[in-house]
């Protein structure tokens, strides 16, 4: 393989719940989940049983034709967005549901792009370049032209970045790649009045945030704002490559036939998998368990010493510690059994899949609280 992921600590071969096994035997609770990505863990008999049902009925056809899966899970997004205008392009990942996005936002007729410091929004040259991480962006430089990047939570700053000419701003509900970097309550409602005083797009990136990892579907809904756009992947397909950009009202049309595509976005055994996460999701009500398990959690380690914060919604998590220290604890965690990320030098991230237990939430408390012991904090 090429270089671009160093040299992987571990080999995993199975996977089972909330528990993989590495190529030596060995397991351990998996607190990351493919990066907020496997939402029912590994191995969950509705997608197994949905994904096989599909590859021996039908793998494949062209987006020159519809299927059941895709008519369904199309229908289903469109409700949890309450537009009955809302229209879906499925697409494979986080990044390209981005892309789309902006090549949205180009057919406004405005070119111009306002996104966060510190954002992350895929790593193909659109998403890239709207990216607000200079480590990722500048090996790959020139990007595309008129974006710009400003302080996330500062409307203020939002405020004289946007003008007549901004065709969209594009920001995630909490920062993910950034260290889980929640903003205040009125943020989200506040780039909404932006927008419409310009009549600029508000795009929300909710790769990381939505199919119930904070306790809502999307991860913007408790501020009641109607964003324009909203990006989906990760956790749509429990596992399996799939996005959507999801578009709202006028936005749904701008996109016209041969504008945009993909060859593998939107199948159908993507498609029944995703149908199985959402069935689970409600009938099992993970979206309300998330937000238990993220009040224990906050309850349990806010007081730890070395640890200054924990933040968040539901589970999507991250864990400030008071000195530059997170490699190391990822380290010790992964050692003890548990996978975590250091999402920055001092930001733990965790992400577990929704069908985590109390039990093994009370075991990734046990196993935190002694790594910090043992790291002395730094």
């Amino acid at each position: 393989m090429m270089r671009n992921y160093g040299t992987p600590s571990r080999t995993f071969v199975t996977g089972k719940g909330c528990v993989v096994k590495d190529d030596q035997g060995k397991s351990y609770l998996d607190f990351l989940a493919g990066i907020a990505t496997n939402v029912l863990g590994h191995g969950h008999p509705a997608v197994t049983k949905a994904v096989t049902n599909q590859v021996s009925t039908l793998a494949h056809v062209s987006n020159f034709f519809a299927h059941p899966q895709g008519l369904r899970l199309a229908s289903r997004l469109q409700d949890m967005t309450g537009d009955v205008n809302a229209r879906v392009f499925f697409c494979n990942s986080g990044a390209e549901a981005n892309e789309a996005a902006l090549k949205i936002s180009r057919r406004t007729g405005r070119s111009r792009i306002v996104a966060a410091q510190g954002a992350f929004h895929g790593r193909t040259m659109g998403a890239l370049s709207m990216t607000g991480q200079p480590s990722k962006r500048e090996p790959f430089a020139p990007l595309l032209k008129c974006i710009s990047h400003v302080p996330y939570g500062d409307l203020s700053a939002m405020s004289r970045a946007v003008s007549k000419k901004t065709a969209m701003v594009i920001v995630e509900p909490i920062m993910g790649e950034a260290g889980v970097i929640t903003p205040e309550d009125g943020y989200l409602a506040g780039l909404r009045e932006i927008c419409d005083r310009v009549g600029a797009l508000l795009v929300f990136d909710c790769v990381q945030t939505g199919i119930g990892r904070t306790g809502q579907w999307f991860g913007f809904e408790h501020e009641k704002v109607r964003p324009d756009v909203v990006t989906l992947a990760k956790g749509l397909g429990g596992g399996l490559p799939l996005g959507a950009t999801i578009a709202y009202g006028r936005a749904a049309q701008l996109l016209q036939p041969g504008d945009h595509g993909t060859t593998f976005g939107g199948n159908p055994i993507a498609c029944a998998a995703a149908n199985a996460v959402l069935d689970v999701i409600e009938s099992k009500k993970l979206m309300q368990s998330a937000k238990i398990f993220e009040k224990k959690i906050k309850k349990s380690l806010s007081d730890v010493p070395g640890i200054s914060e924990v933040r968040g919604r539901g589970l999507l998590l991250g864990i400030e510690l008071t000195t530059p220290i997170a490699k190391k604890v990822a380290t010790l965690m992964l050692e003890a059994g548990v996978i975590v990320n250091a999402a920055s030098d001092q930001t733990i991230r965790i992400a577990p899949p929704l069908i985590v237990t109390m039990p093994q939430i009370e075991k990734f408390i046990v196993v935190f609280k002694k790594v910090m012991k043992e790291s002395d904090h730094g």
